[in-house]
C-alpha cells in the first residue's frame, strides 16, 4: 500500500506559539504529534507534499489592503462583500483596485460566498512566520534523509487579489493568472502517487476543508485513480471562531466515506 501524506500550511503564523500572527488554538500540539508521527512511521510514508501559504504584506485578503469609510484601517476579522465596496463603507487604500476588487467579490457571490475575512498579515513570503513549525520541519529533514528525495513543496496564496485557500485554486480564479487555476497537475501527481492520501494540518476550518473540497471533486470527474482519502483529525485544528466550518468538514468527509481518524488510529493500518 503506497501512502502519501499531504500536509496543509505547517507554518509557524499558524501556530499557537509566541509571535504568531493567526495563531490556531491547538495547532502547536497538533505539529507536534504529527512530527512524531512521521517520524514513527518514516519507512511507510512514500512521499510527502507540503503547502505553504504564502502572501506579500499587502493583499486583497487582509487588514493593510483596506479602509472604512471614514479612512481608517480595517480592523481584523472584518467581512467585507461587493456591497459593502459599492456603498463605500469599505475600500482599498489604491482607489486603481476598486473596480477588480469588486469584480472578484461579485465572482465570490456568484459561487456560494458572500465575501470574504480580511485576516491579520501572515505568512509573508522569506519571514519567520512563513516557515514550517520547527518539529516538522525537523521530521521532514529526516524523512528526505531517509528516502533520499524531496518533499513536495507548494506555495500558494502569491496572487494578490483573490483569497486562496485550498493549494488547488484560488477562492476567485483569474483566467490570465495561471497560479489561480486548478493545478490539475498537483491533484493528478497525488491521485496517481498513492493509494491513500492522509491530509493533516491548519486550518481545519479553512484551507484543509477547500484542500480537501478540491480533490474531492477532482476525484469526482472519474478517469484518474481514486486513492483512499483520510483526514487525521487530531492533527488540525480551527481557527477560532470558525469550529462549525471544520465540524462540517468531517460530516461532509464521513458522508463521502473519507475516513477521519486520529494519528494513532492511522498509523495502526499502516503496520
Amino acid at each position: 500500500m503506497r501512502t502519501h501524506l499531504l500536509i496543509i500550511d505547517p507554518q509557524n503564523d499558524f501556530c499557537d506559539i509566541d509571535g504568531a500572527a493567526l495563531p490556531v488554538a491547538g495547532a502547536h500540539a497538533d505539529l507536534q504529534r504529527l512530527a512524531h508521527f512521521i517520524e514513527a512511521q518514516q519507512d511507510r510514508l512514500d512521499g510527502i507534499t507540503v503547502t505553504l501559504d504564502s502572501h506579500a504584506s499587502v493583499a486583497v485578503e487582509r487588514t493593510t489592503f483596506w479602509l472604512d469609510a471614514g479612512g481608517q484601517p480595517v480592523a481584523p476579522f472584518t467581512f467585507i462583500t461587493a456591497s459593502d465596496v459599492v456603498a463605500g463603507r469599505y475600500r482599498p487604500r489604491d482607489a486603481s483596485l476598486q473596480a477588480p476588487v469588486v469584480a472578484m467579490l461579485e465572482q465570490l457571490a456568484g459561487a456560494g460566498k458572500a465575501g470574504m475575512v480580511v485576516w491579520p498579515v501572515h505568512c509573508v513570503t522569506g519571514t519567520w512566520g512563513h516557515n514550517i513549525h520547527s518539529d516538522v520541519a525537523r521530521s521532514l529533514a529526516a524523512w528526505e534523509l531517509a528516502h533520499q528525495r524531496a518533499v513536495t513543496k507548494v506555495l500558494k496564496g502569491e496572487y494578490p487579489l483573490s483569497e486562496h485557500f485550498g493549494v488547488f485554486e484560488a477562492d476567485a480564479p483569474v483566467p490570465s493568472v495561471p497560479g489561480t487555476q486548478f493545478n490539475t497537475a498537483l491533484a493528478a501527481s497525488l491521485a496517481q502517487a498513492a493509494d491513500v492520501i492522509a491530509i493533516a494540518g491548519q486550518a481545519s476550518s479553512h484551507c484543509v476543508a477547500a484542500s480537501y473540497d478540491q480533490f474531492m471533486r477532482y476525484l469526482g470527474r472519474g478517469g484518474t485513480p481514486t486513492p483512499r482519502v483520510v483526514l487525521l483529525q487530531d492533527a488540525m485544528s480551527p481557527v477560532t471562531g470558525f469550529e462549525p466550518l471544520a465540524d462540517a468538514l468531517f460530516e461532509r468527509a464521513r458522508a463521502a466515506g473519507t475516513g477521519v481518524m486520529t494519528l494513532d488510529a492511522f498509523a495502526s493500518t499502516l503496520r
